[in-house]
């Protein structure tokens, strides 16, 4: 993990007497060298992924990366991963993007990252903070980006994966590239069974995808066409008296629903001279279905969207003597639009939005400063065909602004200051605007001011990095499960009185011997109300502590790697005013994976949660509303690259 406030640090398993390759970041939507990555990024390297042999990019994430993340409720890879102490909205605060093109849901629901190939990763940047101005609504808590591999001119390889494990867990999976003078096609495909840790939680997932390009003179265009089909049971909630009886039952035998996702992408990149040009167009449709029995009866529920994105943007980059200067201006044109398909709702919803930024950059030396802008104009409408009343129906037009203000200064020769100052924002989503305690009220707009500065410490072989952060939030958008709502249900999606989000984020890397490098980190994080009813009371599923380590070693064809990570407690999902006589217990794991290469081969046993440690990170009620985490699991696993 390289950890960067300004300036860039190698990968970690580099010998003291090889040449760091360069790391290619995006901190202003270009590829550009490491020196640029904006304040506050974490780069995930494919050769750590590679050394960390993770099988999906969630895990990297979470494994390599630090990033805190909460089991869902339908039990694949796909955890909420959560940046900055957002709790339960942590995905609609982060920003999830694969090669310039949003992955995130305009929906209450995880950002499908287990479709994404593992072997196509080519690095991962994870920014913490406010990220609007480049990637617009819902990058409070930052940004996630996936920058997939760039074929190598006249070359071809592959690999094949196959693996088994606890819980029934069976895969496969497939890469494969080939570049004939410029002109390259990857494929990929992989399959995933498994009966999961709890009863009635079976997963079946199976992903397809491949992407055809050309590159050459300074220019680059290409197709990505991408698929994924998930099938799971949902072995629903457990109350506290439940969980410590059996934390793998389930009262939901019935439950079942289903993901597919396609995607399609085009995209293209011109350089002339001084200026580059790039714009992407992807289209993603998205169809969920789900199945469950209750008191009340069967209940089938099915959606299909559809999301589009266009992004064209200009680079221009001068020098000035010792000064590099460079300016970025862009548009994104988006539209979403959902229909719901059950016995009572026909509901749609669309939104569309177009945005204006521009950013400017000045560099000299180990110096720099940047500053940006964004202008952005949303749509948003619903209707229900099927409502007693259009009293649910709605549509607006708001516009909404953002701006920041980052820079870094090299103050030594193995130190770097850094600070960023902004102002992001988000907009409630289809689901949320679809149930607010007034039937045909949109939730306001919520917005944030940001702030965060630090200093980075060290060298190629070990660095710590320290940085403080503060988020000041405005009509925060969250679904608060005590109000009483005139439909009479308890519980809707409601615009928070004024919170905050504080705290201190600590990385450390240090390569101990050549063969031998720890990386660690820390984050404290304080969520509260600042006024209001709760004034000073705690936001719910936000933990204070989380702790990680990780040691890797590796010698001839031999490596191995263990890590564990600390969660502190936190309050369960209901517990606004912090009245729940418990607190989510706090928890520790262990995971750990030893690895052989045998020529082409490499074998491997991977072991999670080693400690079989029963715990949970998702909790929705006062010691009710429980979703278990998974126990000790251990999966071999076989790979073969040609």
């Amino acid at each position: 993990m390289a950890s960067i406030g300004g300036a860039a640090w190698g990968q970690t398993q580099t010998p003291a007497d090889q040449a760091l390759a360069p790391v290619l970041v995006s901190a202003s939507r270009f590829d550009d060298e490491s020196d640029a990555t904006p304040v506050g990024a974490t780069v995930i390297t494919a050769a750590q992924i590679r050394q960390a042999g993770v099988d999906n990019v969630n895990q990297a994430i979470r494994s390599i990366g630090g990033v805190y993340g909460r089991q869902n409720s339908y039990g694949s890879s796909d955890f909420s991963l959560d940046l900055r102490g957002f709790g339960a909205t942590a995905d609609q605060n982060t920003v999830i993007l694969v090669d310039g093109v949003r992955l995130s849901e305009n929906e209450l629901s995880v950002a499908l990252l287990s479709s994404i190939p593992i072997e196509t990763v080519e690095r991962i940047e994870i920014v913490r903070g406010g990220s609007s101005v480049l990637y617009g609504e819902g990058a409070t808590a930052g940004t996630i980006q996936i920058i997939t591999k760039r074929p190598q001119r006249d070359t071809a390889r592959g690999t094949m994966v196959a693996e088994a494990g606890s819980f029934g867990r069976r895969g496969l999976r497939l890469a494969l590239a080939r570049d004939w003078d410029g002109l390259s096609l990857d494929v990929n495909a992989a399959n995933l069974e498994s009966d999961n840790y709890r009863a009635n939680n079976r997963l079946r997932q199976q992903n397809l995808g491949g992407g055809l390009q050309w590159s050459g003179e300074g220019r680059r265009i290409g197709v990505r066409v991408d698929s994924s089909d998930q099938h799971y049971r949902t072995p629903g909630a457990l109350t506290m008296a439940q969980y410590q009886n059996d934390p793998r039952s389930s009262f939901t035998p019935d439950d079942a629903g289903s993901t597919r996702v396609d995607r399609v992408s085009l995209f293209g990149e011109q350089r002339l001279g001084a200026f580059e040009l790039a714009v992407e167009w992807a289209q993603r449709d998205k169809t969920y279905f789900s199945h469950t029995v209750g008191s009340y009866g069967i209940s089938d529920y099915t959606t299909r969207s559809r999301t589009e994105q266009f992004s064209p943007r200009l680079r221009h980059t001068a020098q000035f003597g010792p000064v590099r200067n460079e300016l970025v201006i862009g548009v994104d044109v988006a539209e979403s639009k959902r229909n719901a398909d059950s016995l009572t709702s026909a509901a749609t919803g669309q939104q569309r939005s177009i945005a204006v930024y521009a950013r400017d950059e000045i560099r000299r030396g180990d110096a720099r400063l940047a500053f940006g802008v964004r202008r952005e104009t949303f749509d948003q409408r619903s209707a229900d065909p099927l409502a007693f009343d259009a009293g649910g129906d709605y549509r607006q037009k708001q516009t909404l602004s953002a701006w920041d203000l980052q820079g870094s200064l090299g103050v030594a020769s193995a130190a770097t200051v850094f600070a960023k100052a902004g102002r992001s924002y988000r907009v409630a989503n289809i689901d949320e605007n679809g149930f607010t305690l007034t039937p045909g009220r949109m939730l306001l707009p919520q917005t944030s001011d940001d702030l965060a500065f630090g200093a980075t410490f060290g060298n190629a072989r070990q660095a710590l990095t320290v940085t403080l952060f503060q988020n000041d939030l405005r009509n925060e958008i969250m679904y608060d499960p005590t109000v009483d709502n005139p439909g009479g249900f308890q519980g809707a999606n409601v615009n928070l009185d004024p919170t905050q989000r504080r705290g201190v984020e600590l990385e450390m890397r240090t390569q101990l011997r050549e063969d031998l490098d720890l990386n660690a980190s820390f984050r404290h994080i304080d969520a509260r109300f600042r006024s209001g009813v709760n004034a000073g009371k705690e936001v719910v599923l936000v933990p204070r502590n989380t702790a990680s380590a990780r040691l890797n070693w590796k010698s001839g064809p031999h490596s191995a790697r263990i890590g564990a990570q600390w969660v502190s407690r936190q309050r369960y999902g209901s517990d606004f005013t912090n009245t729940c006589a418990a607190q989510m217990p706090s928890y520790v794991t262990v995971e750990g994976r030893y690895a052989i290469t045998v020529a082409r081969w490499e074998l491997a046993l991977t072991g999670v949660n080693l400690g079989n440690r029963q715990y949970f990170s998702q909790a929705y009620g006062c010691q009710s509303g429980i979703y278990p985490e998974a126990g000790r699991q251990l999966i071999l696993s076989a790979r073969y690259d040609f």
